[in-house]
């Protein structure tokens, strides 16, 4: 079997002139709005990427370093993503429609930060094949010196893994939409790492804050939950394009009194269930999305919560699989500190809006 692989989000062959100096980007044939996913591959496709020289198949990775690299990557990407917006240079760009018939954009700031996100993760674990082409003229080289944070260091306890068996998720910009509209509150790059299809490292990133969450589930991490939460008349965030449609479900169930916050980002709705110290950082009990979901977009959060003890399942509270396709069908609810079971017991009709 070949070492981990990289994956690019389907969207077919696009080309984009960058920042006006006549660079054509030409960008594989799985780019979506930006985003990346790395998956395993089992056998390298044919006339696909071969092994890089020394990269024993079968390798070991450690965790622990994967961890470290992750969190550098995605702090990196955001340095891209923050000096895009305050340079006023997006260049943002209609990328086709959601399924809900939303406009996707693309920006500079999604290129640039994945750019690189992309090599560095690639510089650092060699072994990592690449399953689509990338240009010469888009490669650029982004070195990391195996340093690991004294924060990761005093935390976590170095772990080897199949390299065949991770699959890194890629976000290089989350809540493109709100990133052109200056809602800056809602930006995060992200990265998750899956070992056997299951989230096991997360790392979300705020460019314009500077704050950093991560964890490693049955390692550690440098954020926790709230103290309390409430069950009863939970405060429940959802996306800001269907807001409409949870608050009608959860009122039923729980009552007039139950708070709706629509909000931009997945990665800043799981940040809303844990104790971060941000003051334009909202707070809510449940996460709650009712569509189709790349899967890019809520690993890392799902990573997160299971190091802390919480849950991000499908609306039917099924365990989402971090390999094979790149989407979610089932739509996902989240919590930590409550009975998940039980909140998705109370809230039978939700999986039927996302069919709608």
């Amino acid at each position: 079997m070949a070492p981990m692989g990289i994956r690019l989000s389907p969207l077919g062959m696009a080309v984009f002139c960058l920042l006006g100096l006549g660079v054509l980007y030409h960008l594989y044939s799985g780019f979506l709005a930006g985003r990346f996913a790395f998956f395993m591959l089992s056998e390298p496709a044919a006339g696909g990427p071969e092994t890089p020289h020394g990269s024993a198949p079968g390798g070991a990775v450690d965790l622990r370093e994967l961890l470290a690299v992750s969190v550098l990557a995605a702090v990196r990407g955001g340095e891209e993503v923050k000096r895009v917006r305050e340079g006023n240079v997006l260049n943002a760009k209609a990328k086709g429609k959601t399924r809900e018939g939303a406009e996707e954009q693309l920006t500079t700031g999604d290129l640039l930060s994945n750019r690189r996100m992309f090599y560095l993760l690639k510089g650092a674990f060699p072994a990592i094949n690449s399953e689509e082409r990338v240009d010469t003229a888009d490669q650029e080289t982004v070195s990391w010196d195996h340093s690991i944070p004294e924060d990761i260091k005093q935390k976590i306890q170095p772990k080897e893994v199949p390299a065949e068996s991770v699959t890194v998720w890629i976000d290089p910009l989350d809540a493109t939409q709100e990133y052109t509209e200056d809602l800056r509150q809602y930006v995060t790059t992200m990265v998750c790492v899956a070992v056997n299809g299951k989230p096991v490292i997360g790392v979300i990133h705020k460019p314009f804050s500077s704050y950093t969450a991560w964890a490693m589930v049955d390692g550690g991490s440098n954020v926790k939950a709230r103290s309390s939460y409430n069950e009863k008349t939970p405060r429940i965030i959802v996306s800001r394009s269907h807001a409409g449609k949870v608050e009608q479900v959860a009122r039923q169930t729980f009552g007039n009194k139950t708070v709706i916050i629509p909000a931009g980002g997945a990665g800043y709705k799981v940040l809303a269930l844990l104790d971060v110290p941000e003051k334009n950082q909202e707070e809510a009990d449940v996460y709650i999305h009712v569509t189709y979901i790349k899967k890019w977009d809520i690993c890392a959060g799902n990573a997160v919560l299971r190091a802390l003890g919480g849950h991000m399942t499908t609306l039917t509270g099924e365990e989402i699989s971090y390999t094979g396709s790149d989407g979610n069908e089932g739509g996902l609810i989240a919590s930590i500190n409550m009975n998940h079971k039980a909140l998705i017991e109370k809230l039978p009709d939700l999986e039927k809006t996302s069919h709608k």
